[in-house]
């Protein structure tokens, strides 16, 4: 068990560690998403497109939302 100053410090590891997969899994998500409106509605690649935009952008909203908890808790520990 880390000492209860180090808690942050950990907080913030954990939060930044998550950045990785929460970027592919946002990007997936919105690429498969997209595949599947195309398949739908029976249009070509643009909605597939789209939905790797949205997902793209899903993923840095995470990311810079993700920095800035990190970031908190860092500030908080010292």
């Amino acid at each position: 068990m880390a000492p209860s100053g180090d808690q942050g410090t950990w907080k913030a590891l954990g939060e930044l560690s998550s950045i990785g997969l929460a970027l592919v899994v946002a990007t997936v998500i919105g690429l498969v998403g997209g595949y599947y409106a195309d398949r739908l509605l029976g249009t070509t690649t643009w909605l597939l497109l789209v939905g790797l935009g949205l997902g793209i952008a899903a993923g840095f909203v995470n990311l810079f939302r993700s920095v800035s908890r990190a970031d908190r808790e860092l500030d908080d520990t010292k």
